[in-house]
């Protein structure tokens, strides 16, 4: 008897279909497993078969033969457990029509009691699986959540593999999504609760309008400054002044996050931008992505949100070397002998540092001790390609004891937001007719000729500026980009002087201090 299951394995933030086929003749008892089957593929056959047998299904007997298609590429995932234990208990009995079978995608892992467990990269499956006009998906109850942000595919919680064949032998009471999976699958997209909030940091007035800047426009940003004046704070409340995600941004985000296996059990679709904050020991596979079989890195899991560097000299060099092409292009691609694939990484980089290895040398409170070799040392950690790609260079002062003890002031992250927010729909606008582009700091050189237009003080503050800093083009670029955020924060459509000098003076440490 010969039966034709599909399933459904992940490359990259995408999903290839996989056509299960199992065969079944007379003769000795076999199994066999073709088609490029890795480790916990070939071990599946044990899990099943336990699987088989706790559940109370008939196994098939003879030579049976189980092709995994396209029989090319490499298959390494214990999702195919369920579609694999549904071949061999159709082949079996003979009860469940193919034509049901054929209509649905299946993925699941088996464990010996015949529940089904999570697995990951259910969201980009259950996408290609609707694309490619299937009627439902049996996935796992955990993962249902997950599949049922989908629109136009019926989604199945399975809970043990006898649910599996209940529903596709027309058994089942469980027809379609339930009220529980399209509940959970929307109720996900609510942003949680705001923790934190920028009011809570005392003084930083400069640091914090920065912030709002780089908000507003996409930008990356460095703060400099000395132990204990606010750095971290900063950094994780930009979260909580960033728009909100879009559903398309939200989709894209948790396919990542699927796939990488970093959604939670009964999650269903992430409803925040995601803050990401690596420590330094970090290695290169593991910030920007790779291994045998490769998997996102930390810049592709803050991908449409915030990828946080703290005290960034003490990263390997190495590592933050890998970062400039992916900052540029918005992506990453990890090249292997089998495959290439290809992660977004479109983030904001928000690092922070000393300026000097004791942490003191802007600090008009605390005295520096360090030679002035070591200074140079510790900057030099940080190569000048890799500072040109960071657009605002904020020094972050010491806070003074009136500032933390007097009353908190400045505006709650819900305000600055509103102001960012509608910085953000002018590009929107701006930006309308290209799906590449949704913020300033996105823009390619045509787009910056086109929208960067300056009045004559301006231009001639930003020459005098670009000849005494001694500033790259790429540095240029970026400073016209700045300018142009500020310019929709304050709904100008023309970038005036104020605009220019605001931009270059976060740009101000590459000669006032950078290089001494």
């Amino acid at each position: 008897m010969f039966i034709r299951v599909w399933s459904s394995a992940t490359h990259g933030v995408d999903a290839l279909p996989i056509e299960i086929e199992t065969n079944v003749a007379s003769g000795m008892h076999k199994y066999t497993v073709v088609g490029l089957p890795q480790g916990a593929v070939r071990e599946s056959l044990d899990r099943i078969w336990a699987a088989l047998k706790n559940e109370n299904l008939q196994a098939p007997r003879g030579r049976i033969t189980v092709n995994l298609a396209p029989a090319d590429v490499p298959k390494d995932s214990a999702a195919f457990d369920l579609p694999l234990a549904v071949g061999l208990v159709a082949a079996a009995s003979g009860n469940i029509d193919p034509d049901a079978i054929g209509a649905h995608w299946i993925m699941g892992e088996l464990s010996l009691d015949g529940t089904v467990r999570p697995v990951r990269g259910v969201l980009p499956m259950t996408i290609a699986a609707r694309d490619r006009g299937c009627s439902g998906v049996l996935v796992p109850a955990q993962n249902a959540p997950e599949a049922a942000v989908v629109e136009g595919i019926d989604v199945y919680p399975i809970h043990r593999l006898q649910d599996a064949v209940a529903v596709l032998s027309g058994t089942s009471q469980v027809h379609g999504p339930g009220p529980y999976v399209s509940d959970a699958g929307e109720a996900s997209r609510e942003e949680r609760a705001e923790v934190l909030d920028f009011r809570d940091v005392r003084g930083q007035e400069n640091a914090k309008r920065a912030l709002e800047v780089a908000a507003a426009g996409g930008h990356n940003a460095l703060l400099v400054g000395p132990p204990g004046s606010g750095k971290t704070m900063l950094a994780r409340r930009m979260p909580t002044v960033l728009p909100q995600l879009s559903r398309a941004e939200a989709l894209e985000t948790t396919k990542i996050h699927s796939v990488a296996g970093r959604l939670h059990a009964g999650d269903g679709i992430v409803g925040t931008r995601p803050f990401r904050s690596p420590h330094h020991t970090i290695s290169d596979a593991g910030l920007c992505g790779g291994g045998a079989n490769p998997r996102p890195g930390e810049i592709s899991l803050a991908h449409n949100g915030v990828l946080f560097l703290d005290e960034l000299p003490e990263f390997k060099r190495r590592v933050l070397e890998v970062m400039r092409q992916p900052i540029e292009e918005g992506k990453i691609t990890i090249s292997r002998a089998r495959s290439t694939v290809t992660y977004p990484a479109r983030f904001m980089l928000i690092a922070s540092m000393n300026p000097c290895p004791c942490g003191h040398l802007t600090d008009p409170q605390r005295e520096c001790v360090c030679a002035p070799a070591q200074v140079q040392r510790y900057l030099s950690k940080l190569s000048g390609p890799l500072m040109d790609r960071i657009d605002l260079h904020v020094e972050v002062a010491p806070v003074s004891f009136d500032e933390m003890e007097g009353p908190r002031e400045g505006d709650r992250s819900a305000t600055v937001r509103g102001r960012v927010e509608q910085a953000r729909r002018v590009q929107e606008d701006r930006y309308g007719d290209r799906a590449s582009v949704h913020c300033n700091a996105q823009m390619d050189s045509r787009l910056v000729e086109s929208h960067c237009t300056i009045d004559k003080s301006g231009r001639t503050l930003l020459k005098a500026a670009i000849e005494r800093l001694g500033l790259s083009a790429r540095a240029y670029t970026r400073i016209l980009k700045v300018a142009r955020t500020i310019a929709d924060l304050d709904a100008e459509e023309t970038i005036a002087a104020s605009h220019v000098s605001e931009a270059v003076q976060y740009r101000s440490l590459d000669r006032d201090w950078w290089h001494g």
